[in-house]
Order: C-alpha cells, then structure tokens, then sequence
C-alpha cells in the first residue's frame, strides 16, 4: 500500500487497474492521432499541403491528453517505487 500526506491508501490492485486504464486511453488516442497523422498526409501527398497541416493540426488536442495521461502513470509508478 502507498499512502499520502493525509494517510489515504492505494494499494496495488488500484494501481494495476489504474495503469491499465490509463495506458488503455493512451492507445486509443495514438491510434486517433495515427489516423488523422495518415489523412494528413495523404492530403500532402496529393499536393494539398494546407489542407494536410489543417488535418494534422487536430493531433494536438489528441497528444495533449496523452502527455497528461503518461505523466499520470509514470507519478503512481514512481510513488509505488518510492
């Protein structure tokens, strides 16, 4: 079990299905990004390169919740370790 500041618990079966929930939510917004990266340049590849930066510029928001999400897992990682 870890405990905060103010004694409340996560033992390691919330971790574990925390972290899998998280890493889960990151693989479902790669692939989107993924999806989007590919329509982008598609656009690019046909000659529509504007076009190709509005698509990929839909990515962001995508990357965004997936650098919150990693640093989210990586804290209840290293809290575990600590």
């Amino acid at each position: 079990m870890v405990a905060n500041k103010r004694g409340c618990a996560m033992d390691a079966t919330t971790v574990q299905i925390t972290t899998k929930a998280y890493l889960a939510e990151i693989r479902q917004r790669l692939d989107e990004a993924a999806s989007i990266a590919k329509a982008a340049q598609a656009c690019a590849d046909s000659g529509n390169t504007k076009q190709g930066i509005a698509i990929a510029l839909d990515v962001e928001q995508l990357v965004y919740e997936v650098n919150t999400l990693l640093n989210s897992a990586s804290l209840i990682n290293r809290i575990m370790k600590g």
